[in-house]
């Protein structure tokens, strides 16, 4: 049995797997929150189906901008 040497192990595909799971998280909770705001807005206010759309479009446009990837700083 090889002896267990901390931090010589290649942690490339854990750490890309990781950035994509991070990545899908962000994304699917924006399309989520976007979804909800538009099906709230048509079927439980009085805005109906084009208020709800509107909103819909502001959060994921506004959730877009906020959640981009910055540029990394070196």
């Amino acid at each position: 049995m090889a002896d267990y040497h901390r931090g010589e192990m290649d942690i490339q595909e854990q750490a890309s797997t990781f950035h994509a799971f991070n990545l899908m998280t962000k994304w699917g909770s924006l399309a989520l929150a976007s979804f909800l705001t538009a099906l709230v807005l048509w079927f439980c206010t009085s805005a109906g189906f084009l208020g709800g759309l509107i909103a819909a479009v502001v959060v994921a446009v506004a959730g877009f901008f906020l959640l981009k990837e910055k540029p990394q700083q070196h």
